[in-house]
């Protein structure tokens, strides 16, 4: 398996620029070990999905068109390129960007018709007059009416890279497809001569087969070289996105002449019609992606307070507090005694022990700690989020970092009960581990396979930082805050002998587009996934009182920025409150947070 380095990519650009050849383009990246045969099932892995009228295909194969290495990430340039080897009958929605700092991740939806229309080879006709850069937007149809797919009527030329000073291998040209009235264009076309393209190069999809999307990550621009010729691209995805939400993804990107996205995007996504989830896995293969992917949690070898499995949490003491009648009583190893449903309402609330054990049950336990899994469709069902839900008895104080300081903030930052977790994104075409995200505190971030780090074949490593049990795709100290200026919340993370294997200790909770498959093995929800209030107890004490004491010893110039990021801080990390379970997360249903 080739592993390719981003360190060596860069020793390459450098070289380059010194005078030495081009570099190549990066490396295809391939996962550590070969995927197995997944257990059988009806559309997982099989290497297309139907959407309703149309079929799509995941293409990862590229054939390069221009690359330049200068300006975006690391001002090592971009590589631009077309999908090849595409499957008999599919037709190419649009081209690719790809960052030259990055081993080559990347896929492209391809697409063909699975409804046959009569219509006339000459009902779309290339306009003979010249076409101004139009953002096609508005454009409607009459729903249903026409092929699902047509050619684009002509290009826009939205940026050539002729008069831009950057190094290149040669000039490119980018272009925006010109939708026949009552379709939209998914993607652009990239070439390497200024003549137009060929509308043979891609197809548009009718508008009611397609959502809005928006921008998310910059993929590259030329803000570095040179602000005159502004050019940008950017990944894109559906604007609406959940475990409900139809939006596909196509693996396009935007680009805009600019080095700012726009609001509103000419170029569009796929939509599930009929939200058709037959391509999701079924309880057999769930559990062979948990076996294989399941990550290795490492716990800082400083850690006090490790996890447990809810169970041991229940069985050693913890307490059920109600407020109309001012008592406590103990919870049900099963949790079956818990309110169910509802809402936060102030209600209730989980204690630890009042029988001595606080101090030993705030320590949790290891041995008995698993992950709580659940499983939900992710943008149109194209792509399986399996959300690994970590609990932990208590959660530590926070130190915050000032400089060259470290301020242990005293109790700031605990609370009983702790929910954290990752989040595996996988391939419904094909079974394969595109990215994780690490979640830490009230964000995240999302990291590709070709970044993370892996313990065992395609089994990633996540570290849990010290008492606050935020995730991390790497060891480090991570500071939460304006790390530019040095201040902020330290988040470190590093291996140790205390580590817990997702891949054999889990427990699938929830699974809920299963019924849709008429599936007869179903997971059943614990009853303590239905308790919708607070996991801990409101924190009697001031934060920002105790904070204050802390700040009065620092220089003004530190005291203003630390108080700016503790202002920030989410409630949780300041201890004013108990923490929700994951079914009362915004990203239960919905996507996760960026």
């Amino acid at each position: 398996m080739f592993e390719w380095s981003c360190s060596c990519w860069s020793r390459i650009i450098a070289d380059w620029k010194r005078g030495l050849p081009l570099p190549e383009c990066p490396k295809p990246f391939l996962l550590p070990a070969t995927l197995p045969a997944w257990p059988p099932g009806t559309g997982f892995a099989k290497g297309s999905i139907c959407l309703g009228e149309i079929e799509v295909a995941q293409v990862s194969t590229f054939e390069k068109l221009w690359s330049c290495c200068d300006g975006g990430q690391y001002d090592q340039g971009s590589t631009f390129y077309k999908p090849t080897n595409l499957p008999a009958g599919f037709f190419s929605l649009g081209h690719i960007v790809h960052p030259n700092c990055k081993p080559l991740q990347r896929w492209v939806l391809v697409a063909k018709e699975t409804v046959k229309y009569k219509h006339s080879s000459n009902a779309l006709e290339a306009p003979t007059a010249p076409l101004l850069f139009s953002r096609d937007s508005e454009r409607t149809c009459k729903t249903g009416q026409g092929p699902a797919l047509a050619k684009p009527l002509n290009y826009t030329l939205v940026w050539s890279s002729e008069s831009w000073p950057g190094s290149q291998d040669e000039y490119g040209y980018i272009w925006l497809p010109y939708a026949p009235e009552g379709y939209r264009a998914l993607g652009f076309v990239f070439t390497n001569t200024p003549g137009k393209p060929s509308v043979e190069e891609v197809r548009c999809v009718r508008a009611d087969l397609t959502e809005t999307c928006e921008t998310s990550d910059v993929i590259w621009s030329t803000d570095t070289t040179s602000p005159k010729f502004p050019f940008s691209a950017w990944d894109m995805r559906p604007t609406e996105r959940g475990m409900l939400a139809q939006g596909v993804c196509v693996g396009t990107c935007y680009c805009n002449n600019s080095l700012n996205a726009d609001n509103t995007l000419p170029v569009f996504c796929l939509k599930n019609v009929n939200f058709d989830l037959s391509a999701m896995p079924n309880l057999d293969q769930v559990h062979a992606l948990v076996n294989h992917y399941g990550p290795t949690v490492f716990f800082h070898p400083d850690e006090v307070y490790l996890p447990s499995s809810v169970s041991w949490f229940f069985e050693n003491g913890a307490l059920i507090c109600k407020t109309d009648t001012q008592t406590t009583e103990p919870i049900a190893s099963d949790g079956s005694n818990l309110p169910k449903g509802g809402s936060n309402d102030g209600k209730y609330w989980l204690d630890l022990p009042d029988d001595g054990r606080a101090d030993e049950v705030k320590r949790g336990n290891l041995e008995s700690a698993e992950v709580y899994v659940h499983v939900k469709p992710m943008l149109g069902g194209t792509f399986t989020d399996i959300a690994m839900w970590v609990f932990c008895p208590f959660n530590g104080p926070v130190t915050a970092k000032v400089g060259i300081f470290d301020l242990p903030l005293g109790r700031i930052g605990q609370h009983v009960s702790d929910w954290e977790h990752f989040t595996l994104r996988i391939s419904n075409f094909t079974g394969e581990l595109w990215k994780i995200y690490f979640s830490q505190h009230s964000g995240g971030e999302w990291v590709s396979a070709s970044d993370l780090e892996y313990m065992e074949g395609n089994k990633a490593i996540v570290y849990s930082s010290k008492s606050g049990h935020a995730s991390f795709p790497h060891p480090g100290d991570f500071l939460q805050g304006d790390s530019k200026r040095g201040v902020g919340i330290r988040n470190d993370a590093a291996q140790s002998k205390n580590s817990l294997d997702t891949s054999k200790k889990y427990q699938i909770v929830a699974a809920e587009y299963m019924q849709s498959l008429a599936s007869h093995d179903i997971p059943s929800e614990p009853c303590w996934l239905q308790y919708m209030r607070e996991w801990g107890p409101t924190i009697v004490y001031n934060s920002q009182a105790e904070i204050r004491k802390i700040l009065k010893f620092l220089p003004s110039k530190l005291r203003h920025a630390v108080e700016e990021i503790l202002d920030r801080m989410p409630y949780e990390l300041g201890g004013e409150e108990g923490p929700t379970g994951p079914k009362e997360k915004d990203n239960w249903e919905g996507d996760e947070r960026d």
